[in-house]
C-alpha cells in the first residue's frame, strides 16, 4: 500500500470542506467526510455516494460527526457547545453518533471520528467520569459496527488526551491528529504533542495556523498549508518517526468557492508530494 496517500476533507451535504468534484479533478485518492444531515443518512444516499467515489477512484477513510448547535465562534463558546461534553445535549448527540456510525457502516468505512469537546481537567469530578462513560458507550457501539473511534485533537493538551484515553480503556479509541488545532486552541506545541501521543495517532489532518497573541484565550488564525507555525516538514518527519504512514488529509476551512479551493488545495497537494519525495526517498 502507498505510504502517505494524500486526502482532503469533504462532505456529502453539510457545506464543509472541499467539493468532491474538486477532489476528483485534482486526482486526490482519499477523503474524510463530514457526516451528512440526518435526512441524508439513508441507504439510497449511501449507495449513491459509494458509486460516485468508486467511479472517481477515491477511498473513504473516516466519517466525522458534528451536531446542530455547535459553534466555533470563540473558545468559551466551543467549550459550551461542542461535542459530547455538554451535559444538556449529551444523550441526544450520543444517539446521533450511533446513527452516524450506522451510516459509516453503509459506506464500508471503519473509522468514525469527532471533536469530543473540552473534557474537565478534574479527573475526580463527576463531569469527567460522565465523559469517560459516554465515550466508552460510543466505543462499544462503533465496535459492534466493526469500527474504531478517533478523537480529533484541539481542545486538550497531549497529556490530558492521553490520560482520557487511558481512563476510557477502550482498545478501539484512537486519535485524529490535527497540528493546527493545537495552535488555534493554544493547547500545546504540535510536534511535541505528536511525539507524546505517538502510536495512538491513526489518522491525521494537514492544516496550518498561526499562534494567537494570547494562546488559549484568543483564537489563533488558520492559514494555507505551509504558511503557518506548524512546520510541515518537521510534522511529516515526526509522523515518519512514530510510524504513521496512513492518509495525509488536507483540511482547509475556506468558502465553498471551487476555483479558490482548486488553487489552495493544488498548492497543498504539491507541497505534500514534494515533502513525501524528500522524506520517503531516504
Amino acid at each position: 500500500m502507498e505510504k502517505w496517500p494524500v486526502g482532503v476533507f469533504t462532505s456529502v451535504d453539510a457545506g464543509l470542506g472541499v467539493h468532491l468534484d474538486v477532489a476528483h479533478e485534482l486526482g486526490v485518492p482519499t477523503i474524510q467526510i463530514h457526516a451528512p444531515h440526518q435526512e441524508t443518512r439513508t441507504e439510497e444516499k449511501a449507495l449513491a455516494f459509494l458509486k460516485r467515489i468508486d467511479g472517481y477512484g477515491i477511498k473513504l477513510t473516516a466519517v466525522f460527526g458534528g451536531f446542530a448547535g455547535e459553534s466555533y465562534a470563540d473558545i468559551p463558546t466551543v467549550e459550551e457547545t461542542v461535542g459530547l461534553v455538554p451535559a444538556n445535549t449529551r444523550d441526544e448527540r450520543l444517539h446521533e453518533m450511533k446513527e452516524i456510525s450506522d451510516f459509516a457502516r453503509k459506506l464500508n468505512c471503519d473509522v468514525v471520528a469527532l471533536h469530543l469537546g473540552f473534557v474537565s481537567h478534574d479527573v475526580e469530578s463527576a463531569e469527567y467520569q460522565q465523559t469517560v462513560d459516554v465515550t466508552r458507550e460510543l466505543c462499544e457501539y462503533v465496535r459492534s459496527n466493526g469500527q474504531n473511534l478517533h478523537l480529533e485533537t484541539g481542545q486538550e493538551s497531549a497529556d490530558s488526551l492521553i490520560q482520557f484515553i487511558t481512563d476510557t480503556a477502550c482498545d478501539n479509541l484512537f486519535v485524529n491528529f490535527d497540528p493546527a488545532n493545537m495552535i488555534l486552541y493554544g493547547t500545546g506545541e504540535p510536534i511535541e504533542a505528536l511525539l507524546k501521543i505517538g502510536n495512538r495517532v491513526r489518522s491525521v489532518h494537514c492544516k496550518d495556523a498561526k499562534w494567537a497573541d494570547a494562546p488559549g484565550v484568543e483564537w489563533g488564525s488558520e492559514v494555507a498549508l505551509g504558511q503557518g507555525d506548524v512546520n510541515l516538514k518537521k510534522y511529516l518527519e515526526t509522523l515518519q518517526h512514530i510510524g504513521y504512514f496512513g492518509p495525509l488529509t488536507i483540511e482547509r476551512e475556506i468558502p465553498q468557492e471551487p476555483e479558490r479551493q482548486k488553487v489552495e488545495i493544488k498548492h497543498a497537494l504539491d507541497l505534500l508530494e514534494q515533502l513525501k519525495q524528500e522524506l520517503l526517498a531516504v
